[in-house]
């Protein structure tokens, strides 16, 4: 199990990621090229199946099982008045989970896939990131390995979600802190903010950046300083399944702000993730531009809960059906190829 002892570790797995299996891609390669279509014809869902082939190290890969994590966390910003719920409703949705009543609950039900909530601490909100750091050194590794831990050692494709009241701020900082621009240009009205609300977390995202990008030098000390358990427990998470060469499907603004620390200390950080949609948070577009990652979907969602990834789930079992079951044109005794006459 993949366990981060202190930052410099944290660091160092960062520093030496594995990469996909360049045999293993030309193998699904050369499959796809003998597959009863023309070359290219089935589009991206050729470009999946090459993907996953190259992470799962075969010529013939799998989703199954697919995983999918919801980390729930609460954060200190929301006494800045960013958000339309108050933080109660965070410890009150993760009862839903765990009953079965959310929109994640049937959608990885649809889709397949077996689903976990791991809640962070609800009790005991980061602290107010326009004041001070979101975290200490012990409560982000502690975020950081449980979102690690949570990775079970058969899945063979990951999504994560989070629930956090407020939570759409400290992702905000992170874009602001590492890509730079305005405030304006990385919120949005999250659960339904109305104007008013919208100037106070633009106000929130400008102070916590002056306060903390000075130090927010490196991945760890970024999300310590800026994000909250949840998005470290994301970050943790997606980490952990690329030491393990699980693919991942990336849910929305707030699990693609959790990697960007990681992306900027490790450029490649993105290689095993595919972005699941594109989500209508204002700042979601930008930042998967800045991830260089092309959206699946484009559903016009901004639930978060990992629901963006999990309706991207069927798209990945087409790819690989497709991949697998089709017939060579050997096989099916068709001609690959007219020759040409004079």
């Amino acid at each position: 199990m993949t366990r981060f002892a202190d930052p410099a570790a944290f660091a160092a797995a960062l520093a030496a990621l594995p990469a996909a299996d360049e045999a293993s891609r030309t193998a699904a390669l050369n499959r796809q090229a003998r597959l009863t279509k023309p070359t290219g014809a089935l589009g991206r869902l050729e470009e999946i199946a090459v993907f996953m082939a190259g992470w799962q190290q075969c010529e013939r890969p799998t989703a199954d099982p697919v995983q999918a994590v919801v980390f729930a966390g609460n954060h200190g910003v929301t006494a800045q008045g960013v958000s339309a719920y108050p933080p109660e409703v965070t410890g009150q949705m993760v009862a839903n989970f765990q009953a079965g009543g959310a929109a994640i609950n049937a959608l990885t039900a649809a889709c397949g896939a077996r689903l976990s909530v791991v809640a962070l601490d609800l009790d005991r909100p980061t602290g107010d990131i326009t004041r001070e750091a979101a975290m200490s050194v012990e409560d982000c590794l502690d975020a950081l390995n449980r979102g690690a831990a949570a990775l079970d050692g058969d899945t063979r494709l990951l999504l994560v979600g989070e629930m956090g009241i407020g939570n759409t701020t400290p992702a905000a900082a992170l874009c602001a802190a590492v890509l730079g621009g305005p405030a304006e240009d990385w919120i949005g009205r999250g659960t339904g903010i109305d104007d008013h609300g919208l100037s106070r977390k633009a106000a929130a995202v400008e102070a916590a950046v002056a306060l903390h990008s000075g130090a927010a030098t490196d991945a760890f000390e970024t999300l310590r300083l800026l994000g909250g358990r949840e998005i470290a427990a994301m970050a943790g998470a997606i980490l952990a399944a690329r030491l393990a060469r699980v693919p991942v499907l990336l849910d929305g603004f707030i699990a693609s702000a959790a990697i960007l620390p990681l992306q900027r200390e490790s450029p490649r950080f993105t290689d095993h993730c595919i972005a699941a949609h594109c989500s209508a948070e204002a700042g979601h577009a930008r930042l998967l531009n800045a991830l260089e990652l092309e959206p699946l979907l484009h559903l016009g969602l901004r639930l978060g809960e990992g629901t963006g990834a999990a309706l991207a789930v069927p798209i990945v079992r087409g790819a690989l059906a497709t991949h697998n079951g089709m017939a060579t044109f050997d096989e099916a005794a068709v001609s690959n190829r007219g020759s040409a006459t004079a």
